[in-house]
């Protein structure tokens, strides 16, 4: 009985030990993207606002998030630096490879059978 309670209070510090050491990696992680920022990076803001690096002061950022379209944020907005990937072959898409002759999916075949309402019905079988 005597070892229950500092078990009780092992078993609660620990996960918030644990807690507060992952916060603190994750808030590491933001200031060292935020320092490493320069012109031309794209970035994601903490509002969710996309926007290309314009300019760089010691606590603003210039963004321009449409064309000629420039704010100034501050840096501890900055969520993450987007990276375009790459794609894959040339973009073009093979029009000849789609089948304009292939079969409706079973709703909407269903729904046309049904007097040409597209709309999804349920059936009462």
């Amino acid at each position: 009985m005597d070892f229950l309670f500092p078990l009780l209070i092992l078993a609660l510090l620990v996960p918030m030990f644990l807690g507060i050491r992952r916060q603190k990696k994750e808030a590491a992680k933001v200031t060292v993207l935020q320092d490493s920022l320069s012109v031309g990076d794209r970035i994601l803001t903490t509002a969710g606002l996309h926007g290309t690096v314009v300019a760089l002061g010691d606590d603003t950022i210039d963004l321009e998030i449409a064309p000629g379209v420039v704010t100034t944020w501050s840096r501890l907005v900055v969520r993450e630096q987007i990276v375009d990937a790459p794609l894959q072959g040339d973009g073009a898409i093979d029009h000849e490879s789609i089948d304009a002759d292939a079969p409706a999916t079973d709703i909407v075949r269903e729904d046309r059978e049904n007097g040409g309402d597209t709309t999804p019905r349920l059936n009462k079988d």
